[in-house]
């Protein structure tokens, strides 16, 4: 499934706006330059890079199997991100180089706080949308609840 494509200034799949901030990380010269120009067309703007100053709103991770620590990269990326921002990880296709098998990044994911809400299908990269984990809010036990009884 290809879900790049966008209309009136909105993706259809990529859940990106024009009023929304991008930055890009693991940029090489193998990353899937159409994908770049659609998301820069549905911005209205260029990416921004890893000396962006400020929080954003989605960081566009490409990854690779040689890259590293991915989920030491993915807790980075969380630092930089909005309350309500995700990451989108781009990593190749399983017949290619470097490719990572999706329990691996799911493994990632969880121990950087993140977990697995869509994909998306390119020619040779396979995107994972991830969001960020809300710790769930402890139930206050009612005053008027009895202990149990031993």
């Amino acid at each position: 499934m290809s879900t790049a494509g966008h209309a009136g200034g909105q993706s259809t799949g990529l859940c990106l706006t024009e009023e929304t901030i991008v930055q890009e990380l693991g940029w090489d010269d193998d990353v899937d330059e159409d994908l770049r120009r659609r998301i820069e067309d549905i911005l209205g703007d260029e990416l921004v890079d890893d000396t962006f100053g400020d929080r954003v709103d989605v960081v566009l991770l490409w990854w690779r199997s040689g890259d590293g620590d991915l989920a030491d990269e993915l807790i980075t990326a969380r630092t930089v991100l909005s309350g309500t921002g995700f990451v989108w990880l781009m990593t190749p296709k399983p017949a290619h180089p470097d490719h990572m098998a999706p329990a691996e990044v799911t493994e990632a994911a969880d121990l950087a706080g993140l977990h697995v809400t869509s994909r998306i299908d390119r020619r040779d990269w396979l995107g994972t949308r991830l969001t960020q984990s809300s710790s769930p809010t402890p139930r206050a036990r009612s005053s008027s609840a009895r202990p149990p009884a031993l």
